[in-house]
């Protein structure tokens, strides 16, 4: 729009939590984001387009479903009593006046108080493949009343083979973007606002967009010069950074179901592998994903890659019988300890109301500074396409 802009980038490359490893030179991995969620309508569909981004199809309903001893769960209703008793105890917690957990909703409930251990332990393996894979919260952190106050777009998944950085790459086209760049003020200044970075240098500027994680933001690493609105300060300190890790491994050979695109594990410890994704059939590549989420993704960080590699592949022997072969590589992440993202993305934590995130986003200090990312987003939080349509909101408000 003739606007002069200046991205500055705190990391060595561009993309933040859209990150492509090339470790594997002829199978490019996603760290971070790796699909299209609904493509209809979805803004990352059109920029796809316009990248020429090739896609392949994932579907919920080519998945596998194993006991802790590898038999298949055939049953499409072997859920249905634990899913029922977590409807009862939402609908419940939605009457309170306060907020409290997910987690603490459910164990208060009558239904979880009469429950057995096998229906307990669907519903923890309900909320771990639902709520914490989704969102990335743990339930004890999740708001009952609003841990699932999101839209999404219709359609089906689509993921990159050649990596979503080819995303960002396009976007960056014909940029001003300075790597390696590290804030640690901001501050208004006059007419406009100065930027003062960790090498001692500074910008001026007229306007400011802050987009990174709230997770950053609540560290306070960056340290605002002037107060927050009151209401903006509160949504920082409420909302809450969730953790979703990977792990991809690589094999030799396909040794798993090939005609699946989902396999989910009710192991003998909640969340841990329990939930995978198979590059078998929408790629042909003889490549795991598992993931961890939210409590235990904490606990799994612990360990390193080949500690990973072995707890992997001792599940999935478990899974699909002692000869199952061993990863011949894997990749591993630790958002949590990225000092840039502090976490995954943003949830809902108790306390977490309608409005918080209309209140993180938007205008401060007159007209001089507008938050923006994917914790912005009202309803498409913790999404590419939600942090794409927050900058885009930002633009518009700066015109």
């Amino acid at each position: 729009m003739g606007t002069k802009v200046i991205v500055l980038e705190a990391r060595d490359r561009i993309g933040g939590r859209i990150w492509t490893s090339r470790a594997w030179p002829d199978l490019p991995m996603d760290l971070g984001a790796s699909w299209i969620h609904g493509v209809k309508g979805n803004p990352m569909t059109a920029l796809a387009d316009a990248a020429g981004a090739k896609r392949l199809s994932t579907s919920y309903n080519a998945s596998l479903t194993l006991d802790q001893g590898g038999k298949e769960i055939q049953s499409d209703d072997w859920l249905d009593d634990a899913e029922e008793l977590v409807k009862r105890a939402r609908r419940a917690a939605d009457k309170r006046e306060d907020d409290q957990s997910l987690a603490a909703a459910i164990e208060g409930s009558p239904d979880w108080q009469s429950a057995d251990d096998n229906l307990r332990r669907q519903v923890r393996f309900f909320i771990n493949s639902t709520v914490e894979q989704e969102y990335g919260g743990d339930w004890r952190d999740e708001s009952a009343q609003y841990f699932d106050d999101s839209e999404e777009f219709s359609g089906g998944d689509t993921l990159f083979p050649d990596g979503y950085d080819q995303i960002t790459g396009h976007l960056a086209t014909g940029l001003d973007i300075r790597l390696k760049t590290v804030v640690t003020e901001i501050t208004p200044q006059g007419r406009g606002i100065l930027v003062r970075l960790a090498d001692g240098d500074s910008l001026q500027a007229d306007h400011v967009v802050v987009t990174v994680p709230i997770g950053v933001l609540r560290a306070g690493t960056m340290r605002f010069g002037a107060p927050l609105a009151e209401a903006r300060q509160k949504a920082i300190d409420t909302l809450r950074m969730g953790l979703l890790n990977k792990c991809w491994l690589r094999f030799n050979t396909i040794a798993w179901p090939d005609d699946v695109d989902w396999i989910e594990w009710v192991g003998p410890k909640d969340g841990i592998w329990a939930e995978w994704v198979s590059l078998a059939r929408a790629a042909r590549a003889p490549v795991l994903l598992g993931f961890h989420a939210g409590a235990q993704a904490l606990e799994m960080e612990k360990l390193d890659d080949r500690a990973m590699m072995a707890s992997a592949h001792e599940a999935l022997k478990a899974m699909f019988g002692t000869d199952f072969p061993a990863p011949v590589a894997a990749q591993v992440t630790r958002w949590s300890q990225d000092p840039f993202a502090r976490g995954s993305y943003s949830f809902n934590a108790v306390g977490v109301t309608s409005n918080t995130r209309k209140a993180l986003a938007g205008m401060d200090w007159g007209d001089k500074l507008v938050v923006a990312g994917e914790a912005t987003s009202l309803h498409h939080f913790g999404t590419a396409h939600g942090a794409v349509m927050s900058g885009q909101a930002a633009a518009k408000l700066l015109r």
